[in-house]
């Protein structure tokens, strides 16, 4: 099982010049980085979590952005949007900014899209709550298209893209992997109709992460899909041994721990509290 980190990277984060050797000196395999454009003042939309939404809700960095920045300051390290507010971002500008980091990274970004949870704030962007699941899947195939067609078109009924041209196309072939985040069972069918991974996190969804996955396997071979060509990417998971031999035991491809916005000390603190779980578990 591998080992990455979720993060909400903001202006007084650990910056991507020590993140990103801190991360590959200690074997992470992977960062996911959370977006959010804004958080409106209505503030009518409860968070996922219950109570107040915390501050690194408002404060993330454009995670294109910062992944690029990222880039630079390592060489293996995978470069995940953990998610992508697909629903809230216009195609082409996105299909042209994941694939650019692509390109500059030398084919690491893997692309962990969503719909979202925050109404208010998607609203702002002309998306409605209801049917944001079919504009996910269509922008997402509508980008596959601008990734791997010499003249991509789209036709759908929410997404419609005339023929053009786009470039640059992504260096991975047939293009960087799709991981659908998502509470179970949604999450899971998403994933096994259209994606490459499924992004789930512990205490959402019908069951244990466990169930869960073991679930979202059978219902893969009952719809023709080989279990193991998705893989399973807990999203901020705990740093705790014998949760993390459950997810193992389940069949799990790779945990992300949480790395709290903070920086210095505080941050290596946190990762070196993970790879130790991983030991710990035998799992490193």
């Amino acid at each position: 099982m591998k080992a990455g980190i979720a993060h909400f990277p903001t202006s007084y984060s650990i910056p991507p010049s020590e993140l990103g050797p801190a991360l590959e000196e200690r074997g992470f395999e992977s960062i996911w980085v959370a977006e959010h454009s804004h958080i409106p003042s209505s503030r009518k939309t409860p968070a996922p979590s219950g109570g107040d939404l915390a501050q690194r809700y408002y404060d993330t960095l454009d995670p294109f952005v910062f992944l690029t920045s990222l880039a630079g300051h390592t060489q293996n390290l995978l470069l995940g949007t953990g998610i992508c507010l697909v629903v809230q971002r216009d195609p082409i500008h996105t299909a042209k900014s994941a694939a650019s980091l692509d390109v500059l990274s030398g084919g690491r970004f893997h692309f962990g899209v969503g719909a979202g949870w925050n109404e208010d704030e998607m609203n702002d962007h002309g998306t409605q709550l209801h049917g944001r699941f079919k504009l996910m899947r269509e922008r997402v195939a509508a980008i596959k298209a601008m990734w791997t067609e010499d003249e991509p078109a789209f036709a759908g009924d929410l997404v419609n893209l005339p023929p053009m041209s786009i470039n640059p196309k992504p260096l991975q072939n047939p293009h960087p992997p799709i991981h659908v985040g998502g509470s179970f069972p949604g999450g899971a069918r998403r994933a096994i109709e259209w994606g490459n991974g499924w992004i789930p996190i512990p205490g959402r969804g019908e069951g244990t992460i466990a169930e869960q996955v073991t679930a979202m396997r059978q219902m893969a071979a009952d719809a023709g899909r080989d279990p193991d060509e998705i893989e399973v990417s807990i999203y901020f998971a705990p740093a705790d041994v014998a949760k993390l031999t459950e997810f193992a035991e389940a069949g799990v491809h790779r945990v992300a721990f949480d790395l709290p916005s903070v920086a210095g000390s505080e941050a290596l603190d946190a990762l070196d509290n993970a790879v130790a779980a991983m030991e710990a578990a035998g799992l490193n």
